[in-house]
């Protein structure tokens, strides 16, 4: 409760004064009841569904600031085939599955459909007749209307979904067909029925890497031939096709002329092409509830479905053979988003658990620290950055802009150099390639090397994570001692002093090998046993399903954390050496759990390769003019 209170701060705003283009405090304009009011009144009907006149009453008292009230502005209107029953549950399954597991994709801004036509326009005083063109044509379709519809599960690269065979889906094309020349001819509307290959999208531009996991959670849905399917009109504001839709989570009273008021579960449409205007933490939007348009703070608000907006008319049930209108029967009560409130049987508890096991599977994301210091500046780097009387000073931008203050003075930083300006942008720039991606970090371990908690902390701070996940810090997968400089024991940054630091360590993790079990020049086979047992442990201390753990250490940890899990036998010393040479800043392998062949296997990473050029050091003196 405490992390919801600190989200509702309103964000700092610069005074501005009132724009007439965004206040929302209009002239007040006519009563609803005015009789010069038609166009409102039209419109409110269609706003709401056609319900009740309660409810348009209700919405023009909400939209009397409204500066759009009476332009003569039509909704647009589509027609869809909707599931229900069983399958419409499973389905919902997973849709709330496959954004919790793989992130939001371009389905979740839509409830389970099937497209019967393009979204079209009709005039407000119109409406009526696009019911009567949608009862024509289900009482005309209804004796050939296939009694089952087979659906084939299809996946490519960046689509996932049932499509319909050609039988039935010639049949829906014909209903689709006769819809939209009764609604031609009664309601004056041009309709395109659908005329592509008949389908229900269950996942649209996702990423790559997801694909394997959306299969998996789609062949959980037993498709039922049997459902019970609907034709649903809906609407929605062509005015806001393309914005982003945010849904208000607080009450916010405006502080300004200019700003918006906010009720909990307001929709509001904002451009985003059109914040330039905006402050930092604030957004230019119109509210559906009141029309108005206003700033309003970012952080009382979420991220919400493009169909969320979207007003449900009527629905015509083939099985039943009857049109459902609001007043007779629940599925069509204008709940907005797509939710279906037809009676229907007691949800199975055990169909979200079957879904959740389909993917109960474990992945570990492997990562390289970002380029340290003494990479680019050499053994002697701690010399070219000290002053007489041992303080810090920046010689080159590439150097860190401070040292973070250790027990054992600057000396110690010489076998455990931070990275540098290059090593921490290419750790910001790995942590916003893998928000883009959508993978989703559950925990995150790292090497007690400086370098790998600074590459975890950035990559987390672009994963905006750094508040909600400590970094675990676990010595059994430090780099291999033999190759450390010094012969003495690793000199490295106690958790305090990490955490000083401004470094969010877990304290009370309980690593697999403690600090001062790192022994100088320990063997190989001593290594990757070490790193081995730890893998093992960092795994089973995260339990399955909750996301992928994230592992920063050395270029060596590639190899010597990935092949316990792929169960293969270490590699020879000498080929070893060989490959870690070739490991780059910020390298990557991802393995995921096959729990099917109770196997683990290496996959793609979620992001691409970061690649690089040298950059010479430059001296302004040598181009002196006749130097």
């Amino acid at each position: 409760m405490g992390e919801r209170c600190l989200a509702r701060e309103t964000p700092a705003r610069e005074s501005r004064g009132a724009r007439p283009a965004t206040s929302a405090s209009k002239e007040r304009r006519p009563s609803p009841e005015s009789a010069s009011c038609c166009v409102s009144r039209l419109k409110a009907l269609a706003a709401t569904g056609r319900k009740t006149a309660e409810e348009a009453c209700s919405w023009l008292r909400c939209h009397c600031d409204d500066p759009s009230l009476d332009d003569p502005i039509p909704q647009e209107y589509a027609l869809f085939l909707c599931p229900t029953g069983p399958l419409l549950e499973r389905l919902q399954d997973f849709w709330k599955e496959s954004r919790r597991q793989c992130a939001r994709n371009r389905a979740h801004e839509v409830f389970p459909h099937v497209t019967l036509c393009d979204f079209f326009t009709c005039e407000d005083q119109k409406v009526e007749c696009l019911y009567e063109a949608l009862k024509k044509a289900g009482d005309r379709a209804r004796a050939s209307f296939p009694p089952a519809l087979p659906l084939a599960l299809h996946s490519s690269g960046s689509y996932l979904g049932f499509f319909i065979s050609d039988g039935p889906a010639d049949l829906i094309r014909e209903f689709a067909m006769v819809f939209a020349s009764e609604a031609s001819v009664l309601a004056d509307c041009t309709v395109k029925p659908c005329t592509k290959q008949l389908h229900l999208t269950l996942a649209h531009k996702f990423y790559p890497h997801h694909q394997r996991t959306l299969e998996q959670l789609a062949r959980a849905i037993p498709p039922d031939p049997s459902c019970q399917w609907t034709a649903a009109l809906y609407s929605r504001d062509m005015r806001f096709v393309h914005y982003q839709t945010l849904r208000a989570l607080f009450r916010y009273e405006p502080q300004n002329e200019d700003e918006l008021a906010l009720s909990p579960g307001d929709y509001i449409f904002v451009d985003p092409t059109q914040q330039e205007e905006a402050s930092e933490g604030w957004a230019v939007g119109t509210s559906q509830r009141t029309g108005c348009r206003g700033f309003l703070p970012q952080n009382y608000t979420e991220r919400a479905s493009e169909a969320d907006t979207w007003v449900k008319h009527r629905t015509y049930t083939f099985s039943l053979a009857v049109e459902l209108s609001s007043r007779k029967d629940g599925e069509a009560s204008g709940r907005q988003g797509g939710e279906f409130a037809a009676a229907q049987p007691a949800r199975s508890v055990g169909t979200l658990q079957t879904l959740q096991a389909a993917l109960a599977r474990r992945r570990v994301l492997v990562v390289r620290h970002g380029e340290r210091v003494d990479q680019v500046f050499g053994k002697s780097w701690l010399q070219q950055c000290c002053t007489p009387d041992g303080r810090y000073h920046r010689p080159d931008l590439n150097f860190p802009s401070s040292l973070p203050r250790r027990s054992s003075g600057l000396k110690a930083f010489e076998n455990d150099p931070p990275l540098s300006s290059c090593g921490v942008f290419q750790a910001r720039m790995a942590g916003d390639a893998l928000q883009a991606s959508g993978i989703r970090i559950a925990a995150v371990f790292a090497s007690p090397a400086l370098r790998c908690v600074q590459t975890a902390k950035h990559i987390l701070e672009e994963l905006q994570l750094e508040r909600r996940l400590k970094i675990r810090v676990e010595p059994g997968i430090f780099e291999w001692t033999k190759w450390e400089a010094s012969k003495a024991p690793p000199a490295l940054m106690t958790l305090e002093e990490l955490k000083e630091a401004g470094l969010s360590v877990d304290t009370n993790y309980r690593p697999a090998f403690a600090l001062s079990s790192l022994t100088p020049a320990e063997s190989y086979d001593d290594y990757v046993d070490r790193c081995a047992v730890s893998v093992a442990q960092m795994v089973s201390a995260c339990p399955q399903d909750m996301g992928v753990i994230l592992i920063v250490s050395h270029g060596s940890a590639l190899d010597s954390c990935t092949r316990p899990l792929l169960g293969l036998p270490p590699r020879s010393c000498g080929d070893f050496a060989q490959l870690v040479r070739k490991i780059p800043s910020l390298g990557m392998c991802f393995c995921e759990e096959n729990r099917e062949e109770g196997r683990w296997e290496l996959v793609s990473p979620p992001v691409k390769a970061l690649t690089h050029g040298s950059n010479a050091a430059f001296d302004w003196r040598s181009w002196i003019l006749g130097s």
